[in-house]
């Protein structure tokens, strides 16, 4: 599917996976609305084609008018769900039990965030004129994490939320079919994104020997690489792609 002169939303769009694949869509052609919190767009880097515009994935309200905003700029073909958090906490741990509240919060923000952006952009994609002779209009693109998979010692809120934006993949792509809407999710490995910046060399070194190959942290552009690739593919639809060098994580 052709980007150029359409409109492509990516929430988590201020910082790491978001901004990259923000600007390869720019760059591509896309008028870009790219949703963060207020906080991470004060100094986002200015890009034309993209508006920067506030938004909370958890706040479906303020998401509705975000998303009505993008699709006032013309047809919304593309959206890239990339918000999300990742603390952790091990279900019994030295401090206690683990947190009920941070266990939603993380739910809440990786799991029901990205089921309120892709039913909220679908709603509008579905008003536009198909692009195609299949009838095609659209594209949604989740991000899980091979923590849906591998979810190590104090990932148990990480890794279900993940998990579900895997479960959730192909039934939303056969919900969204009849509107011709694709659904593909991506899980990456470990990237090395602003998140990896408050750790030591040696313990980034130490990650990366742990990757098969190539033995290195992925990097942002090129899950904003097969992003780009999943919209130019009109026959992938309803799959979960692994971007993690063959990493299978260990327990710890």
């Amino acid at each position: 599917m052709r980007i150029d002169d359409a409109v492509a939303v990516v929430t988590g769009g201020a910082s790491g996976l978001g901004a990259a694949t923000v600007r390869t869509l720019a760059a591509h052609g896309a008028t870009v609305v790219a949703l963060d919190l207020a906080r991470s767009i004060e100094g986002a880097e200015a890009i034309p084609g993209v508006t920067y515009a506030e938004a909370d994935v958890t706040d479906v309200d303020g998401l509705a008018a975000a998303v009505e905003q993008a699709a006032g700029l013309g047809p919304l073909r593309v959206l890239v769900n990339c918000a999300g958090i990742g603390p952790s906490e091990r279900i019994l741990g030295r401090k206690g039990m683990h947190d009920l509240g941070l266990y939603a919060r993380v739910v809440g923000v990786n799991l029901i965030g990205t089921f309120n952006a892709l039913a909220l952009c679908a709603a509008e994609m579905a008003k536009t004129r198909p692009v195609d002779a299949d009838g095609q209009r659209g594209v949604v693109i989740n991000t899980a994490s091979v923590a849906a998979f591998d979810g190590q010692i104090g990932q148990a809120a990480y890794s279900s939320s993940k998990g579900g934006v895997v479960g959730m993949t192909l039934p939303a792509a056969r919900d969204l079919a009849q509107h011709g809407i694709r659904v593909v999710t991506i899980a990456p490995g470990i990237v090395d994104t602003p998140m990896m910046a408050s750790v030591s060399d040696e313990y980034r070194e130490a990650l990366a020997a742990s990757v098969p190959f190539p033995a290195r942290l992925a990097r942002p552009d090129e899950y904003a690489r097969l992003a780009l690739s999943i919209i130019d593919q009109d026959y992938l639809n309803g799959e979960t792609i692994r971007l993690d060098g063959s990493l299978r994580m260990a327990p710890r």
